[in-house]
């Protein structure tokens, strides 16, 4: 493995994990520890074969591994009530939603589509190139595909919520009055 080949693609595996992650502390991370594994493991790397397929596979399973992780501990954790914590959470300010709604749009799909469409759509890669990134058939790739364009559709049509505004401190809030 030559190691401007291996400089070459941090770029698309920047772009690709921070699209998974939706975190740019976290896409690093995930950048460095696929860049150490495959480092580490770059004797499982077939001379000739397609080295970006390689090291997003190695990016696929690491992220794949850290959710499983996640869940797991998630499990074991106690619940939280979420109601009980909405005066602690604080809605961003107009431009960034509008700027952050492709983002939560995506992070809204399933695990699998989401993966299948950034590979295709933001990686520029063939179907067969996403079929031995994620491991799945042809044909699973390009259902997940569909599913995910079309699902993403619908939540970027779907109306957005109305920030709640507050009444400033210095007025009064106006007196509702029951109608018959």
């Amino acid at each position: 493995m030559d190691r401007s080949d291996l400089l070459a693609q941090i770029p698309g595996l920047r772009r690709y994990a921070r699209a998974l992650t939706g975190n740019t502390w976290a896409a690093d991370d995930l950048v460095q520890d696929t860049l150490e594994r495959a480092c580490s493991k770059w004797r499982l790397w077939s001379v000739g074969s397609d080295l970006r397929a390689w090291l997003f596979t190695v990016m696929h399973n690491l992220y794949a591994s850290d959710m499983r992780r996640t869940l797991r501990r998630q499990q074991a954790g106690t619940p939280v009530d979420v109601d009980a914590l909405t005066h602690e959470l604080a809605a961003p300010d107009d431009t960034t939603a509008l700027e952050i709604d492709l983002q939560r749009c995506l992070l809204q799909l399933p695990e699998e589509q989401r993966t299948v469409l950034l590979l295709v759509s933001m990686e520029d890669m063939s179907y067969e190139q996403v079929a031995r990134v994620t491991g799945s058939p042809l044909g699973t790739v390009m259902s997940r595909l569909s599913r995910a364009r079309s699902r993403l559709q619908q939540l970027l049509d779907a109306p957005a919520i109305a920030p709640v505004t507050s009444v400033p401190p210095t007025e009064a809030a106006p007196v509702l009055r029951r109608l018959k």
